[in-house]
């Protein structure tokens, strides 16, 4: 994976300020092109863009093609390639995207289409799940990024300029990537949802099985999780669905709407909420862009369910030796509120 970025970019919606999101590892295929710095122009009409040929249906992988000598827009260009016909995202709605990227010299910057390590034949695909801002991301430049706003769902566009124009001033420079040079960005629009911050679970919780911790939740405020006096971590992953929603069955690739809080086993602290961070967020399930403890908990719950979910080491960052919550057992409270 190339890092253009000069900063190592957060992961959204973090359980703490080095870990930014929730149980989350950081996708495989794509660039982390981003910088803390770094803001975003509208982006601006095709007019100065270069002659990029760009072969291939919305959701297929994209073949991107350059002419020799082709000279980038010192600003971010935007072009429509199909128009789709669902609704329109907006900024602030949570959108379900697959993108393609290269230099206009050919060089590859990642991709969704390219397989996840080790998965399976007929695995759903890594994808970007984000909500539409004009800020940071771990996957997407944010002049990239905000371009999906105006799009339909089922549109492909495509995005281009110079590594300054969509970067800014926090390109690595250890990259390899020059400032000026050119690079080009293919993205579709998958899916969309308008998102409600303070949506939450509804409905008679279920008392906590024998061995497990008790939650309460209090409107717009973090879940206050009680870890059982004198209780050993378990071995395996725990889980209890608290309250039963009503709503379709999450599947795996789904990108997935929730309020969450966490806390670690050992000393009951909390270490991170949505609730902290303004709200509802989402993240794609079942794809590894999560803790094995998530993707294997929640896969298969229903929209509207609150799940508690006990994750052993093993099936969070036991595997990260360097990560600060690598001997913990992590214990979840997690509000299912929607799909993208």
């Amino acid at each position: 994976m190339l890092n253009l970025s000069g900063a190592r970019p957060p992961h959204p919606r973090s359980f703490t300020k080095s870990t930014r999101r929730a149980a989350a590892a950081a996708l495989t295929v794509p660039l982390l092109l981003l910088s803390a710095a770094c803001g975003s122009d509208d982006g601006k009409s095709a007019a100065g863009a270069a002659v990029v040929k760009v072969e291939g249906k919305a959701g297929a992988q994209p073949k991107i093609t350059v002419p020799k000598g082709a000279k980038p827009s010192d600003t971010a260009v935007t072009k429509t390639l199909v128009q789709g016909k669902g609704a329109t995202v907006k900024k602030g709605d949570l959108v379900r995207l697959d993108f393609a990227a290269q230099t206009m010299k050919g060089q590859n910057l990642g991709s969704s289409w390219t397989p996840q390590p080790g998965a399976k034949p007929g695995a759903p695909r890594a994808q970007v799940v984000t909500e539409v801002t004009d800020q940071m991301t771990q996957q997407l430049p944010p002049k990239v990024l905000s371009a999906a706003a105006g799009q339909k769902v089922g549109s492909r566009f495509e995005v281009e300029g110079t590594a300054k124009a969509l970067i800014g001033e926090g390109l690595n420079p250890q990259s390899g990537i020059k400032p000026g040079d050119g690079l080009v960005w293919v993205v579709d629009v998958v899916g969309a949802q308008k998102v409600d911050k303070k949506a939450k679970a509804e409905g008679k919780q279920a008392s906590p099985e024998s061995g497990m911790p008790e939650v309460t939740a209090a409107d717009e405020k973090a879940a206050q999780i009680t870890v059982p006096k004198g209780e050993k971590a378990p071995k395996g992953l725990e889980q209890q669905v608290l309250i039963k929603g009503k709503g379709p069955e999450v599947k795996a690739g789904d990108g997935l709407i929730a309020q969450y809080t966490g806390v670690k086993w050992e000393d009951g602290k909390k270490f991170d909420s949505s609730w902290d961070h303004g709200g509802a967020t989402a993240f794609q399930i079942g794809t590894g862009q999560v803790v094995q403890g998530w993707d294997k908990a929640l896969v298969g719950k229903h929209v509207g369910d609150r799940v508690e979910i006990v994750i052993p080491p093993k099936l969070a960052y036991g595997t990260s030796p360097q990560h600060q919550l690598a001997k913990n057992t992590l214990v979840f409270s997690v509000d299912i509120v929607g799909t993208v």
